[in-house]
């Protein structure tokens, strides 16, 4: 086990007139190695939950654990925490500042006490891993494409080296042809390293294909926590809430009800398209 979440709430602007309550009892365990994904409507709680996961945010009540360890204990190291638990922001521009980029991912490895040469070596390898241009090491952040900018925010948290990898809605914004290869990459450097990556998404065809377990959230509480497949089967409970099934879900079950034998769970292209050959006896 990595990080325990147990019975956690968090209320914003607690005592006031504009109350609100965005986490209520949530207890779950994210394991090392898992990719996850993390759906809900707008304003479910996902992105108050994920800031809770490396301490930007404090718990109004329960508590949290890292490695076993209580990270509200007085004596926890948060610097330490937030180190090993890399967030990138749905807004690149929210974590990208200073006047070039291979500078602003040297930003986090410095922070971390490393001498110049292997926070050098770290900025250059990770701007590797995400595919970021080397003939734009040099230019400001903010005369990239979104994509480009996605890159470099990404980067300079796994150049911090973390243990979890949360992503909050990576590809918005961005075309089919970009989505798919920062989550392509995202997918290797998870199989080749075992980073527990957790997805924060509104696209259920990307959380279909990368994600092996699929938490959904709605109005701050857990709502399913399963299997994608298991979970897209509620595709009619999710509707209810704002929510749908990869396309996939709804064409199989329609063809289904009119009359082929074919496999409903079936969630991915690969797997639709056997579906379909396995009705049909081929």
């Amino acid at each position: 086990m990595l990080i325990i979440l147990d019975k956690v709430n968090y209320v914003y602007s607690e005592g006031s007139g504009f109350e609100m309550k965005a986490l209520n009892d949530i207890s779950l365990t994210i394991n090392k190695g898992e990719f996850i994904g993390l759906i809900g409507h707008t304003g479910s709680g996902k992105s108050t939950l994920t800031q809770h996961l490396n301490g930007l945010l404090r718990a109004t009540s329960g508590k949290i654990y890292y490695d076993g360890q209580d990270i509200y204990d007085k004596d926890f190291n948060m610097k330490s925490l937030r180190s090993k638990v890399g967030l990138v922001f749905q807004y690149p521009e929210h974590q990208l500042f200073e006047t070039d980029v291979f500078t602003d991912v040297c930003f986090g490895p410095k922070n971390l006490g490393l001498d110049k040469k292997e926070t050098e070596l770290r900025a250059f390898e990770a701007l590797e891993m995400v595919g970021f241009p080397k003939e734009l090491f040099y230019n400001s952040p903010f005369e990239l494409s979104g994509g480009q900018k996605r890159r470099a925010a990404i980067a300079g948290v796994l150049a911090m080296k973390p243990e979890v990898l949360i992503l909050d809605e990576p590809t918005a914004g961005l075309d089919p042809k970009g989505r798919d290869e920062i989550l392509d990459r995202i997918k290797k450097l998870h199989d080749d390293t075992g980073m527990t990556v957790i997805l924060v998404s509104h696209s259920m065809e990307d959380v279909a294909k990368y994600v092996g377990r699929l938490i959904v959230l709605n109005h701050g509480s857990i709502m399913y926590d399963d299997e994608p497949r298991k979970v897209f089967a509620h595709y009619k409970e999710l509707e209810k809430i704002g929510l749908a099934a990869p396309q996939l879900t709804y064409i199989l079950n329609d063809l289904n009800k009119a009359g082929f034998d074919v496999d409903t769970g079936a969630i991915t292209m690969d797997e639709a398209a056997q579906a379909v050959l396995k009705s049909l006896g081929r």
